[in-house]
């Protein structure tokens, strides 16, 4: 699978410089993770977030956002945004802002 470079450094820019934060390639793009856990990525088809198991029901109702696969079982807790969700700029803010959020909540690696 081919990595988007755009989605990537949107992602960046986003994040911003903060304490803890390393990138990786993973799942066929770029990972993002913060003490060492995933937080989130970004993939040709799309923009990954970790909200945590029970989490991310709010996220679902969104439009263009659908769960994460892995082969054909569902990640919990995990999303998948497309184009029009991450392009959507006060979206993406409250799909990152959930990620820190729960991940900041994990103890570091």
């Amino acid at each position: 699978m081919a990595r988007d470079a755009g989605l990537e450094e949107l992602l960046r820019e986003e994040l911003g410089p903060r304490p803890g934060l390393s990138e990786k390639g993973m799942f066929g793009g770029r990972a993002f993770l913060l003490n060492g856990h995933l937080l989130c990525g970004a993939r040709e088809d799309g923009m990954l977030i970790r909200l945590g198991k029970g989490n991310d029901a709010w996220a679902l109702e969104q439009p263009d956002i659908k769960p994460m696969l892995s082969g054909s079982r569902e990640m919990q807790g995990w999303v998948r945004a497309g184009p029009e969700a991450y392009g959507n700029d006060m979206l993406r803010k409250r799909l990152l802002l959930a990620a820190l959020n729960f991940v900041e909540g994990l103890p570091p690696k």
